[in-house]
C-alpha cells in the first residue's frame, strides 16, 4: 500500500515509536501519580519526562503546562468551552477543522458569536489585515489552525499572535497539522493556548494530544474526577496539569509520544524539505494532467505546509478515492472533516482528494501516485 492520508494520522510509526508502546506495557504497567512503589514511580518519571520533552520541543511555559488528552479536538473543546462566557466575541478563520467550528456553533445557543476571517492564501498582510478587521470590543479569544488540513495553506500565527497581544486578547492555536513538521515556538509566538494531536506529525500513537498552557487555572473544566492529588478535596484541583488530567492517563501512548517526538527533533528539518519536495513534485506533475483540478497556487514552504488537494473533472472526490484505493494508494477524499476550508474555496460540494507525504514517503511511491491518477482519468475519459 502507498500511504498518502499522512494528513489523518502517520503511518508507518517509526521503530523506536512502536518499540517504545510495547516496552512500557511491559515495564510502565502501574498508575502514575497515585502510589510510591517503585513501578508507579517510574510510570510517572516516563510521563514527566515527555512533559518535559513536549514544552521544551513546542517552545512551551514549562513541564508542568502540559496536560495529556485524548486528542488536539479534545484540548481544541476544552479552551474554548472552558475560556468563553455567554456574550463573548471570538474570532476564527474561514479554514478551520470542525474541532473548532462545531463547538463554537454549540456555543452559540449560549450567546457565544463568532466571526470568521478571510484567509488568503499565499498572502500574509491580507490575512492578518482580516483578523484585525474582524474584531470588535467584546472579543475575547482569537482561535485558528497553524495550517489548513485541506488545503496546507499556513497562517501567519506569529503575526496574529503579535495582533493578539496588541489587543491584549488570548490566542488559541490548533496545531493539529503543524506540530513536528512546521516551526512552533509558543512564547515567541505569542500562543496563549496550544492544542496538538501527538499521531500526526509527533508520530506517536492514536489516542496520544496536549493541551499545553500557562492559563490553566483560568479554564473551566469540562470534565472533573480523581488526580491523584487533593484527593480529600471535592473542587476540582486548579494547578496544571492536574486540573485537566482526570483518570488515568495513556501511559504507553505517551512513551509513544515521547519516542515520536525525539525521532522528529533529530531531523525535523529534513522532514520538512522531504515532504515539500514531494508535494511539489504531486503539484507540478498532475497539473500537467488533463482533468486534474488545482485549487491553490503551487505550495511554496513559507505558505504551505506539506499537504495536497485535488480534483478530476466531472468525478466525486469519494469515486477518485475508491478507484485510486483498487492501485493500492490510500488517500483521503471528501470534506476531511473541514467543511469551513471547503466553503472557502468552492468544492463544498464535491470535496477533494488529499495527498499527504510523510518522512518514510519516497520518490517510486509518488510515480505511481502519478500513475494511478493518470489510469483512473484513462478508465474514465477514454469511453
Amino acid at each position: 500500500m502507498i500511504y498518502l492520508d499522512n494528513a489523518a494520522t502517520t503511518f508507518p510509526k517509526p521503530v523506536v515509536v512502536r518499540n517504545s508502546v510495547s516496552s512500557a506495557l511491559q515495564r510502565f504497567g502501574a498508575n502514575p501519580g497515585r502510589s510510591g512503589y517503585p513501578m508507579s514511580m517510574a510510570s510517572s518519571e516516563q510521563v514527566y519526562a515527555c512533559r518535559k520533552e513536549l514544552s521544551e520541543f513546542l517552545g512551551g511555559p514549562g513541564p508542568e503546562n502540559v496536560a495529556f488528552v485524548l486528542n488536539c479536538t479534545q484540548a481544541v473543546n476544552m479552551v474554548l468551552k472552558g475560556w468563553l462566557k455567554p456574550g463573548d466575541h471570538v474570532v476564527t478563520s474561514d479554514l478551520e477543522h470542525n474541532a473548532v467550528m462545531r463547538p463554537l456553533e454549540a456555543m452559540k445557543a449560549n450567546g457565544i458569536t463568532v466571526t470568521e476571517a478571510h484567509v488568503t492564501i499565499g498572502d500574509h498582510d491580507a490575512t492578518v489585515d482580516a483578523f484585525r478587521k474582524a474584531l470588535n470590543g467584546r472579543t475575547r479569544l482569537i482561535v485558528c489552525t497553524h495550517a489548513s488540513n485541506v488545503w496546507g495553506a499556513r497562517l501567519p500565527i506569529e503575526r496574529i499572535g503579535a495582533l493578539a497581544k496588541e489587543y491584549q486578547i488570548p490566542f488559541a492555536v490548533d496545531c493539529a497539522q503543524s506540530a513536528g513538521v512546521l516551526p512552533l515556538h509558543m512564547q515567541e509566538m505569542g500562543i496563549d493556548f496550544l492544542c496538538v494531536a501527538g499521531h500526526k506529525g509527533l508520530y506517536g500513537p492514536m489516542g496520544t494530544g496536549a493541551l499545553i498552557t500557562a492559563r490553566g487555572s483560568e479554564l473551566s473544566t469540562i470534565l472533573q474526577g480523581g488526580t491523584g492529588s487533593n484527593s480529600m478535596e471535592l473542587e476540582q484541583p486548579e494547578d496544571m496539569p492536574d486540573r485537566f488530567e482526570s483518570g488515568t492517563v495513556n501511559v504507553p501512548g505517551i512513551c509513544g509520544l515521547r519516542a515520536g517526538i525525539s525521532f522528529v527533533r533529530q531531523r525535523q528539518e529534513s522532514i520538512f524539505r522531504h515532504e515539500m519536495q514531494y508535494v511539489q513534485q504531486l503539484y507540478d506533475r498532475l497539473s500537467r494532467i488533463p482533468h486534474v483540478v488545482l485549487y491553490t497556487p503551487r505550495p511554496e514552504p513559507l505558505y504551505f505546509a506539506p499537504v495536497l488537494s485535488c480534483n478530476i473533472e466531472g468525478m466525486s472526490s469519494e469515486e477518485v478515492g475508491m478507484q485510486l484505493g483498487r492501485y493500492g494508494i490510500a488517500v483521503r477524499a471528501g470534506l476531511h472533516c473541514a467543511p469551513a476550508a471547503h466553503r472557502a474555496m468552492g468544492t463544498l460540494e464535491q470535496g477533494t482528494i488529499r495527498l499527504a507525504p510523510s518522512a518514510f514517503s519516497n520518490i517510486a511511491e509518488i510515480n505511481q501516485v502519478i500513475s494511478g491518477f493518470s489510469k483512473v482519468i484513462h478508465r474514465n475519459f477514454s469511453k
